[in-house]
């Protein structure tokens, strides 16, 4: 889809994608996306704990973010702030769902969202390891930080890169919604230009794909929705483990 968005008092042409799989191993998805119709902003989520803990988690924290998000858009605060409040409502959502359903009292999910809004910078907040990626002049970039033990491991230089990749506690998050200790949301500008895609997606992309395959599928020509789909095809011919979701946002 096509659309026409006004960003820092100009008109920017816009197009995107997303595309979900429950990979080649799981039988349900707890991935959830969401794309704003008229390209105001765009979410991925995670979820986790167990097959209805987990679709339900990334299920609410989706809808509670594009509720929060369409309710106070014409309000003063700034898109920062809208971000913060949306994660925050969304993981006070997760939680009293906890308190209603024991059964999903341990769910929680991961969520990633870019959002344009006029006059404004472009922002990407996120919580968990649910990634943004930015492709320009053929260079990708991870935009987030993942907020786990192993990517703090590796800041600090106590674990190599290829040591990230295999190991056994990299799926262990240290912030995630649907915890009550959850008090900090990282929400930062984003630099956007002409040419540029950007990429959110589930850690089923991320698990499989070295960022040069990921490189590889963006620099496709074409319409997105070929490039989403191999991004998904690719993950999952490397073995699909996990559910696969992305969303691509191409500035034209």
């Amino acid at each position: 889809m096509t659309v026409c968005i006004n960003y820092q008092g100009k008109i920017m042409k816009i197009s995107f994608k997303g595309h979900t799989d429950p990979g080649l191993i799981r039988s349900s998805n707890q991935d959830a996306h969401y794309m704003d119709l008229e390209g105001r902003f765009f979410i991925v989520a995670d979820g986790m704990g167990g097959h209805a803990g987990g679709e339900e988690a990334s299920r609410i924290a989706t809808q509670q973010i594009k509720d929060y998000l369409v309710a106070n858009w014409d309000s003063s605060n700034s898109g920062q702030d809208l971000l913060k409040q949306a994660f925050l409502q969304a993981n006070e959502a997760i939680l009293l769902d906890q308190q209603n359903y024991l059964e999903r009292a341990d769910m929680g999910t991961t969520a990633v969202v870019v959002l344009f809004r006029d006059k404004e910078s472009s922002w990407v907040a996120h919580v968990g390891d649910s990634r943004l990626y930015r492709f320009r002049e053929s260079e990708l970039k991870q935009v987030t930080e993942d907020h786990t033990w192993v990517a703090r491991a590796l800041k600090v230089g106590d674990i190599t890169p290829d040591e990230a990749r295999m190991h056994p506690f990299r799926h262990v998050l240290s912030r995630c919604l649907g915890r009550e200790d959850l008090h900090q949301v990282d929400v930062e500008a984003l630099d956007v230009k002409v040419g540029d895609r950007l990429l959110l997606c589930s850690d089923g992309l991320t698990e499989e794909l070295v960022q040069e395959k990921i490189a590889l599928c963006l620099q496709e020509d074409g319409m997105l929705d070929k490039v989403a789909l191999s991004l998904v095809e690719a993950a999952k011919e490397q073995g699909g483990h996990d559910n696969i979701t992305v969303v691509l946002v191409a500035v034209e």
